[in-house]
């Protein structure tokens, strides 16, 4: 679905039910679901996404209260890890800023910053829902993460596809 569609169709949609719902990636040995829930709020910066299209996801679609699968990548079994929640609206991400990290972009200032990131507080873990098991039902068939091609960290979930992975859960 080209971008400007997406984001017609989440101001469509908003009208109706003002929640929406993402998946976002993360690989569990650098930032994973058991990270998060060492937390003592529970809450962390959704911090390193350095794709224009994901970044854009974060500022113009997500709202707080809007609710996510976490999701583990690069990993031996990646898969559905847990649920959070949207705590807290894009803002700059710090990460862009040291030059010594990872995540450095020399272009970005404090004044005009390219990346950012929401806080997401953890709603709960789950029993590991596998990507084999989501590629195995024909409910999830438009589920972004399945596509060919897809590298994105954080794409939109159409609520029919967040209910049904509930179900999935919640018969694990």
């Amino acid at each position: 679905m080209p971008v400007l569609l997406y984001f017609y169709a989440i101001a469509r949609h908003r009208q109706v039910d003002p929640m929406s719902y993402w998946l976002m990636k993360s690989e569990p040995d650098v930032y994973g679901i058991d990270h998060l829930a060492a937390e003592p709020t529970r809450t962390t910066a959704w911090w390193g996404v350095r794709n224009y299209q994901a970044r854009n996801f974060m500022r113009d679609g997500m709202r707080l209260g809007d609710r996510a699968f976490f999701y583990h990548s690069s990993c031996p079994e990646p898969g559905i890890a847990g649920l959070v929640e949207v705590s807290r609206l894009a803002y700059p991400d710090e990460t862009q800023f040291d030059p010594k990290g990872k995540y450095f972009d020399s272009k970005s200032t404090r004044e005009n910053p390219r990346w950012l990131n929401v806080d997401v507080k953890l709603v709960r873990r789950v029993p590991l829902v596998p990507l084999a098991e989501l590629r195995a039902h024909p409910e999830l068939a438009g589920l972004r993460i399945l596509q060919r091609g897809n590298r994105l960290s954080i794409t939109p979930v159409e609520a029919d596809e967040w209910d049904f992975i509930l179900t999935l859960i919640g018969k694990a």
